[in-house]
């Protein structure tokens, strides 16, 4: 039997009216009396458990909605007004002051006469008469807390039905509330959480931006704001607001989860997009396919993977898969493991049986996807020797190797590799490098066939650029240099050839440099045509210079050649020379149409133009009947003719004018040391313009050299 029964059945219940005046001489009614008068709308109650009289002062009388005359002053009155619910708690914690002689303390509703409901707060103390005995009475004072329980039934309701989780950390980093949508998120109930260590129940979140922006947000009394990923359970990202207050820290949070998922796609497909833009953009920009399979595996790398091969497919149905393939691009994220990467491509090919994936991917025209085990899995298709050492040391954990098709046909296959420290490779992944190989694929077989195409137009006008004719008194060297890009082989050409027009025996040397308009394969044809109808006259007629492009100029016109081109002939006539000083003279004859000016230097190192403007005539091809202008002159022992094409002075960023003093320029410093001829052509071709040439150029030099005559 508790100690509340049994005063109840001690004493028997009190109806009489009881002033607190009559019982207020002791020390415990001083202490109730000084509660009471210390604050103000506080009640004060003496519980003598002797005799089981309980006394209330007049406003704890109000606070109950009661007056002397229906208050019974018993226990047992008083439990009559404690809301059910309330009452087994607030009996313990009655039962417990009692015990111990300690402090008693408790928050109750209490049911008004009315049916009215107040919330109420007591705070009291048991006390013995002895140190040892037992408790005899217990003293103490209460309030209405109705407001504030209102108030924070209120917040609590709003707490419940936001849409964002909450909870409250005490300066202890306890949890000290948590609404629903915080117990939804975090996997755990309030019941659990309450009082428990935040960093303890979540231990990821120790040293993570959790921990930090909390404790910049205690220690500098600031909110702060953030998101941050918790790894699983939760697995998920989240948008925090913390904000600090005297009872420790305040936390709102969101899971945004779906939204990062949706900004990583974005993100993703941006990417992608980006990365299928500058394989595009890469690839287009060159028209040789070895440098295009460079670029496309430093495109790759370390964009999509660790390293990357490219390999190139020459005859993918061969009866041996191994023919005409070629690893022709290769690059490693890391500097220090291109050497190996390299030297593995050198190997690989070789030490490949028929099962491995690069057979697979050529034979099938398939993607091969390793999202595991890759290191193994290869070096199980490649023999025993340096290739599979190669392998393992680049040690790659996934692949993929896609083939690069174009036209229905396999012209290569990029493989990439990831290590153990990225993500494995996807079928995401695989379906991004198949897009690339497809415009990998057409763009290396266009280079393909454009180097086809070069190769094609390259040997006819080589095939129609006949070697000069052998004269033991004039050096001929010539140099044919087609453009960089296949798509501008154009109509350029030279020619040397004997012209008999002074008796049998006077055979004298006439030589032509062209250019006939435009820059394909049909200019090329073009060229042949007027080249022929130019060495024709000038053999058959033995016209000189002038009348030789004149006679072009009609022939043309009757053929209906729907073609204009430009043209430089110089005949160089050789005439004995009487007297003391008998021997040999040469008179230079010659006419320009339209075409760069030739070039005379001199034994003495003079350089002089060989045509002006007035000389430069109209283009063949344009009217018949325009008057031809011929110039001569006779040349010394030891001088050097130069004609070339416009290719030679003539780039994006430099007009044929400018271009025409450059190499003026450059005659002068090289001819003091330049005897030789074919070096001399190299170094202009070299020095003029470089290895990417925009332009075809044809270059035939000239030198009288009597003493090889001897």
């Amino acid at each position: 039997m508790s100690i509340i029964d049994s005063a109840r059945v001690s004493v028997p219940a009190q109806r009489e009216p009881v002033h607190m005046t009559e019982a207020l001489d002791e020390e415990s009614d001083r202490v109730a009396l000084r509660l009471a008068i210390d604050a103000a709308g506080v009640g004060a109650f003496v519980w003598d458990l002797d005799t089981g009289r309980l006394r209330w002062d007049l406003r704890l009388l109000e606070l109950f909605g009661l007056d002397l005359t229906t208050f019974g002053g018993t226990i047992e009155a008083f439990n009559e007004r404690v809301h059910p619910t309330d009452l087994p708690r607030v009996s313990a914690a009655l039962e417990h002051a009692i015990a111990t002689c300690g402090e008693y303390d408790a928050e109750y509703r209490v049911l008004l006469p009315e049916g009215d409901v107040r919330w109420i707060a007591a705070r009291g103390r048991a006390f013995a008469e002895t140190e040892d005995g037992p408790a005899v009475r217990l003293v103490g004072a209460a309030y209405d807390t109705t407001e504030v329980r209102e108030g924070e039934a209120r917040v609590g309701r709003v707490l419940e039905s936001m849409s964002s989780a909450f909870y409250q950390l005490d300066d202890e980093w306890r949890f000290t509330y948590v609404n629903s949508e915080a117990e939804r998120l975090l996997g755990a109930g309030r019941a659990h959480l309450v009082g428990r260590s935040v960093w303890e129940e979540f231990p990821a979140a120790v040293g993570s931006d959790f921990e930090v922006n909390y404790r910049t947000a205690v220690e500098s009394g600031r909110p702060v704001s953030f998101e941050a990923y918790y790894p699983p359970p939760l697995d998920g990202w989240y948008e925090v607001r913390a904000w600090p207050s005297p009872e420790g820290l305040a936390v709102y949070f969101v899971d945004i989860t779906d939204r990062r998922r949706a900004q990583d796609a974005l993100a993703r497909s941006a990417e992608r997009l980006s990365l299928l833009a500058s394989v595009s953009e890469g690839l287009t920009g060159t028209l040789d396919a070895n440098e295009g399979v460079s670029v496309l595996s430093t495109l790759l790398v370390p964009a999509l993977a660790d390293w990357c091969l490219v390999t190139l497919v020459d005859d993918p149905h061969a009866a041996d898969w191994r023919r005409g393939l070629k690893d022709a691009g290769w690059t490693h994220a890391d500097p220090e493991m291109q050497g190996t990467v390299e030297e593995y491509a050198s190997l690989r090919l070789r030490a490949m049986t028929d099962e491995s994936y690069l057979a697979r991917t050529i034979r099938d025209m398939t993607t091969v996807l390793m999202e595991s085990d890759a290191t193994e899995k290869i070096a199980a298709v490649l023999r025993d020797g340096p290739a599979k050492d190669r392998m393992r040391e680049l040690g790659p954990e996934s692949a993929v190797a896609v083939p690069l098709r174009a036209r229905g046909r396999t012209v290569g296959v990029v493989t990439v590799f990831r290590g153990a420290e990225r993500r494995p490779f996807t079928e995401s992944d695989a379906a991004l490098l198949e897009d690339i190989a497809s415009r990998a694929g057409l763009a290396l077989d266009n280079a393909r066939l454009y180097e086809e195409q070069r190769d094609v137009a390259e040997a006819l006008q080589r095939s129609m650029l006949t070697d000069p004719p052998l004269t033991p008194h004039l050096e001929v060297v010539t140099r044919y240099s087609p453009a960089s890009d296949a798509a501008r082989i154009g109509g350029d050409w030279y020619d040397a050839f004997l012209q008999q027009n002074r008796g049998p025996g006077n055979n004298d040397v006439v030589v032509v440099v062209g250019d006939v308009v435009g820059h394909d394969v049909e200019a090329a044809a073009a060229m042949g045509q007027v080249r022929g109808l130019l060495r024709g006259i000038a053999v058959h007629s033995g016209y000189s210079p002038a009348a030789v492009l004149s006679g072009v100029d009609h022939v043309m016109e009757s053929l209906h050649l729907e073609t204009t081109a430009t043209a430089v002939v110089a005949r160089l006539e050789h005439h004995p020379r009487p007297g003391a000083a008998a021997g040999e003279e040469v008179v230079l004859r010659w006419a320009h149409a339209g075409h760069p000016p030739a070039m005379l230097m001199g034994p003495d190192g003079s350089i002089t133009r060989l045509a002006d403007v007035e000389d430069n005539d109209l283009l063949l091809g344009l009217d018949p009947d325009t008057e031809r202008a011929e110039r001569a002159a006779f040349l010394e022992p030891g001088s050097t003719l130069l004609f070339y094409t416009d290719g030679l002075v003539e780039s994006r960023g430099r007009d044929v004018e400018r271009g025409i003093g450059d190499l003026e320029a450059l005659l002068h410093e090289l001819a003091p040391d330049t005897q030789d001829l074919d070096v001399l052509c190299d170094r202009l071709l070299e020095r003029m313009i470089g290895e990417q040439r925009e332009d075809d150029v044809a270059l035939l030099v000239v030198r009288w050299n009597p003493a090889a005559a001897a």
